[in-house]
């Protein structure tokens, strides 16, 4: 096996009509122990003109020995045990994915039932400390003034209702939890989208005038 440079013979466009990288394999059904067990080291390494020259060269295969490998007995059988490998992490994941989705449908969601007043305080608080923390993430090197805390009394009524949705929210993440397990991006997704709506109709529901703000937190996700 010979390094190559892609000026040299063998690391130009005839090694890669002859040749075939990593990506080339997958595309061909092959995973990478596949590729460790029945083809072992590259015949070819190619410097990779588009990252830095510290990066690893780019593994290539020989489409003859490839295609040879392919015909023969033990990469039928290392096929299809893989291919049954993925078939059932595949059937696992839709599986769990039926089973979060049925726990978040049937989980009771227990919003906490507060007085008006209360409320209001306790979703100002949490704006103020929430605006804080910002703030030292930021970590301007030309610091502002800092604003003053916003006060349920000077606070504007939309406003204070979008704070009052952020508090109760932030109460209810317990139930996140429910998405352990998840990590498909398509079901991860279809199980946050369920939970968001069964979390903001609970709030709408047990505080009516918060409604309208729920919906609309609803109805920005889904455009």
């Amino acid at each position: 096996m010979t390094a190559h440079n892609t000026n040299e013979d063998g690391g130009g466009p005839r090694a890669a009509r002859t040749h075939l990288s990593a990506a080339g394999l997958r595309a061909r059904g092959w995973t990478a122990g596949m590729v460790r067990q029945l083809l072992g080291e590259p015949d070819l390494l190619r410097a990779n003109p588009y990252v830095g020259s510290s990066s690893p060269p780019t593994r290539l295969y020989c489409v003859e020995r490839v295609e040879a490998t392919e015909r023969s007995d033990a990469f039928r059988a290392v096929a299809a045990a893989a291919a049954r490998r993925s078939a059932a992490a595949r059937a696992a994941a839709r599986r769990g994915r039926r089973e979060v989705l049925a726990r978040i449908t049937a989980e009771p969601i227990d919003v906490p039932r507060l007085p008006p007043q209360q409320l209001a305080a306790l979703a100002v608080e949490h704006h103020n400390r929430r605006d804080e923390e910002r703030t030292d993430e930021r970590r301007d090197p030309k610091p502002q003034p800092p604003s003053p805390p916003a006060t349920v009394e000077g606070a504007d009524p939309l406003a204070l209702d979008r704070w009052k949705v952020d508090y109760l929210r932030h109460r209810l993440t317990r139930y996140d939890e429910l998405l352990n397990g998840l990590y498909g991006s398509t079901g991860r997704a279809a199980a946050e989208e369920l939970l968001r709506r069964r979390l903001y109709a609970a709030i709408g529901e047990a505080y009516p005038l918060l409604a309208e703000e729920c919906e609309r937190r609803l109805a920005a996700v889904r455009r």
